[in-house]
């Protein structure tokens, strides 16, 4: 159903307003991908894997260590978020490193963090 099918039952009471946001609003993709992008947020584990990442770059094992988990289950989260675009990797070696993808995935985490501390 695209915006015009949709009757709504209340009066435009700020047109300009509506108008404006109407003309605002980005494609269903952007929309999909966003809600993608912070579906993948919503697991704690890969939430602590950001938070170690945010502190420095680091290898499956070393990841592992700090959480507390196995190599397997960290390695299994670390793909997707790769494979999400939220974290990058970077072979030293026979080492890989792990680290946030960019400074927009950076800035997303520390202000979501910031926000939650905010909110004690």
């Amino acid at each position: 159903m695209s915006r015009n099918e949709f009757i709504c039952d209340c009066n435009v009471i700020h047109k300009d307003v509506v108008d404006r946001t109407i003309n605002n609003m980005p494609d269903q993709d952007i929309f999909n991908k966003l809600a993608e992008f912070f579906k993948i947020l919503g697991d704690t584990t890969r939430v602590k894997i950001l938070f170690a990442l945010d502190q420095n770059e680091m290898c499956v094992c070393d990841i592992a260590n700090v959480l507390g988990m196995s190599k397997s289950s960290i390695s299994h989260q670390l793909g997707t978020l790769r494979r999400s675009g939220i974290v990058k990797c970077k072979k030293q070696g026979k080492e890989v490193f792990y680290m946030l993808d960019d400074d927009h995935v950076k800035e997303v985490f520390e202000i979501g963090t910031e926000h939650i501390e905010h909110k004690k």
